[in-house]
């Protein structure tokens, strides 16, 4: 299902499946998901993981702590089993945390979040849209988009969206496995990539 918001943009198709399972990131989110469907918890951790994405963004120690290669995963997993029982996590997602500062892949967190959190919209029917923005969009530019896609797609989507500073401007807007890339950074490489071509 293409999703045109420009004339000039083209749908690249990746395969849902193999988007959410390539990777760290993905073997720990279908691990969580899967254990919190069994459990029948699935609201109750994606609650958990919107608390613990809201506690990223608000932090660039924690940013940096997740992603710090001088660390220890001792010092790592201290840190984080302190938060999540600070935050009052769950034993799902505090064990998986923990899991992943144990075998040094907290710097994937951040897209285990999101995983987990497209697997249950999948799961519920739902169409969900993780977009990246250079900036924070406005509720006007929000719904706006919201609209757009749901003329594409033909259902309600949620849209998610989560700022890159380095896509200089533009979005990136994926939609099950459908990727539009219209950031600047993309048409730079690409306008480089040309040019590399005709010299």
């Amino acid at each position: 299902m293409p999703i045109h918001l420009g004339a000039k943009n083209k749908g690249v198709f990746v395969s849902a499946t193999a988007s959410i399972t390539a990777g760290a990131s993905g073997r720990y989110a279908i691990a969580l998901f899967e254990i919190a469907k069994e459990a029948g918890k699935l609201a109750a951790v994606e609650a958990d993981l919107d608390s613990l994405q809201g506690a990223l963004d608000e932090s660039a120690d924690l940013r940096d702590l997740i992603s710090s290669p001088l660390l220890s995963r001792d010092e790592q997993g201290k840190a984080l089993r302190a938060l999540t029982d600070k935050m009052g996590l769950g034993a799902e997602v505090a064990n998986t945390v923990a899991l992943m500062a144990e075998n040094r892949r907290l710097f994937v967190l951040p897209e285990m979040i999101a995983q987990v959190k497209a697997l249950a919209a999948e799961d519920r029917g739902e169409v969900s849209a993780a977009v990246t923005a250079a900036k924070a969009l406005t509720d006007k530019q929000s719904t706006a988009l919201a609209a757009a896609l749901k003329k594409s797609v033909g259902k309600d989507v949620k849209v998610n969206v989560a700022v890159d500073k380095e896509l200089i401007g533009g979005l990136i807007v994926k939609v099950g496995s459908v990727m539009i890339d219209s950031s600047l950074r993309n048409k730079l490489n690409n306008l480089q990539n040309a040019m590399k071509e005709v010299g």
